[in-house]
């Protein structure tokens, strides 16, 4: 269980070329489509059903269904909570940190659905019967966290973990506090050592202790040994926000009500913020005396260090699709969509604080904005569909979908190869493909009302952790239900409501550092479950005309 991701703060630990890795990669490369309520309540599982806006971006023949023009919106309403308490490392279940068990909320308006699409009836009774062309806006991606977490810990620390670190690798205090430092030196580290959250000493400028130690020699070995000086408040917080949208220019073909073809021309845009803090507070300062040659003594008495990302960009795909009715009510449809080549510009930074009792010591370190320029090409994804009416009664339906996600790939200019060469064989090696499975249900007791409901399931695209070992399959589950109105006249309106049951989410906010003689971790660092609970509700209202 421990084995899980130790690099939520270490993400800032490199140079200021590059934030992406291979986890960026299929963040950005994954799907969890919404569309409009009625698409969101019946699972999603519209590959052989069309006829709604919310389904021409998982397939292109969707439009060429329906035998008329139409235009809908849709806007959702989002809560999310994160609870988070954590995780005990002994058989016993002692937890030494983050002992508090903390709920956070988080809601968000959005509008996951715009679109029209326009219908030419050709006046044939056979043949190509009708044509459409519409554009369609639909959200198939959203991000929606707000993490907090705190408690006690007596002995680790971040700045313990900071001071190790830069001491194993072997960093210069004259290196990390140089002007220019953050233009050669891990960020992180610049802004712990330039903000007095680590200082060397002993004389020695490759040796390093946390503001939150003490130095003390010990009586058996002569030897000068540092441990954590007392208990320390520790808090945890992070914020991810953002969307993932398809705009599609879209054109249908209905020949002979047989068979119904569509294609998408279709530009993706991600927008996304990653911004994560951590926090130390001495819960009795005089438990952390930093003494001076001259015989003065001052004290430790909280630090904040904080990440923050953020990313922007747009791509371009296509994608085809068809849907056949052979007879008796039955529906086959298939679509397939190619690698979508998405331009994403990203912004970084860094930034630390330490307080003392004495103000004139405190510090605070600040970096400049990283910024980077290069392309994301994620995998061709192809999907299939079955689905029966039952004449007006109603329609059952399923879906599946995979997509390679090992072959995602990064790619910039010729400076940055080497890196993306890295991330790219990482990529290879730990992601295979993903599979998703939808199903809905609608039916409808009388003609102007219909009561919906839904399921999808997706597993984990990930076979390998950081580690190289290999990764039982995690599942993401949607649950949806709803209901429909149709008026006599154009008029229609939906309501949908979505619960999504994410896995647990286990992580480190910094890496162990305290071994035994043996190798073996005597002092294990937090790690705190994070559990997400997530209810969309959303509300389309159209027109046919």
């Amino acid at each position: 269980m421990r084995k899980t991701a130790i690099t939520l703060l270490l993400m800032a630990a490199g140079t200021a070329a590059y934030a992406q890795n291979a986890y960026d990669a299929l963040t950005f490369s994954e799907n969890n489509y919404e569309g409009t309520a009625r698409t969101v309540a019946m699972g999603n599982a519209f590959t052989a059903l069309g006829g709604d806006l919310g389904a021409v971006t998982i397939n292109p023949a969707s439009s060429a269904v329906a035998g008329y023009s139409q235009m809908s919106i849709t806007p959702s309403f989002t809560i999310s909570t994160n609870t988070t308490q954590g995780v005990s490392p002994y058989d016993d279940g002692t937890l030494p940190y983050f002992e508090r068990k903390m709920s956070s909320n988080r809601s968000r308006f959005n509008i996951p659905n715009v679109g029209m699409t326009l219908n030419w009836d050709t006046g044939r009774k056979s043949g190509l019967k009708s044509m459409s062309f519409g554009f369609v806006i639909n959200k198939t991606a959203g991000w929606d966290e707000d993490v907090y977490a705190s408690g006690q810990n007596s002995t680790t620390s971040f700045m313990g973990q900071m001071a190790a670190e830069a001491t194993e690798m072997g960093y210069l205090g004259a290196d990390l506090g140089a002007k220019d430092a953050y233009d050669f030196m891990p960020w992180k580290m610049v802004a712990g050592y330039q903000s007095g959250m680590i200082s060397a000493f002993g004389g020695y400028d490759d040796q390093f202790v946390g503001a939150s130690e003490l130095i003390f020699t010990n009586p058996n070995t002569g030897n000068d040994e540092i441990a954590l000086g007392g208990t320390l408040d520790q808090s945890y917080g992070r914020r991810v926000t953002g969307s993932k949208y398809d705009y599609v220019f879209n054109f249908g073909a209905n020949v002979s009500d047989f068979f119904y073809i569509g294609a998408n021309l279709g530009i993706n845009t991600i927008d996304y913020s990653y911004n994560e803090y951590f926090k130390e507070s001495a819960v009795d300062p005089s438990d952390f005396e930093i003494n001076f040659d001259d015989g003065a003594a001052m004290y430790f008495e909280n630090m904040k260090y904080n990440y923050a990302y953020d990313v922007s960009g747009s791509g371009v795909f296509a994608k085809v699709g068809f849907i056949l009715t052979p007879a008796g009510g039955f529906r086959i449809g298939a679509a397939i969509q190619t690698p979508t080549l998405t331009t994403l510009n990203e912004n970084w930074r860094t930034s630390a604080s330490t307080n003392f009792s004495d103000n004139s010591f405190d510090g605070s370190s600040s970096s400049p904005y990283g910024e980077n320029r290069y392309t994301l090409r994620s995998p061709m994804r192809a999907n299939v569909g079955l689905a029966y009416t039952f004449g007006s009664l109603g329609v059952i339906s399923a879906d599946y979908e995979m997509c390679n996600y090992g072959g995602m790939r990064f790619d910039g200019s010729s400076y940055d190869r080497d890196y993306f060469d890295e991330v790219n064989a990482d990529i290879r090696e730990r992601f295979g493909t993903g599979h998703s499975f939808r199903a809905g249900l609608e039916i409808r007791p009388v003609s102007s009302l219909a009561l919906r409901a839904g399921y999808n399931v997706t597993g984990s695209a990930e076979k390998l952790d950081v580690y190289g070992e290999a990764i039982a399959p995690v599942y993401t589950q949607n649950i949806s239900f709803g209901l429909g109105y149709n008026s006599k006249n154009s008029f229609y309106a939906d309501l949908a409501a979505r619960t999504t049951m994410l896995p647990d989410e286990y992580f480190m906010p910094y890496a162990d550092y305290i071994y035994d003689a043996d190798g073996y971790v005597s002092a294990p660092t937090p790690e705190i479950l994070n559990h997400q609970s997530l209810w969309k509700v959303l509300l389309t209202f159209g027109w046919r005309f």
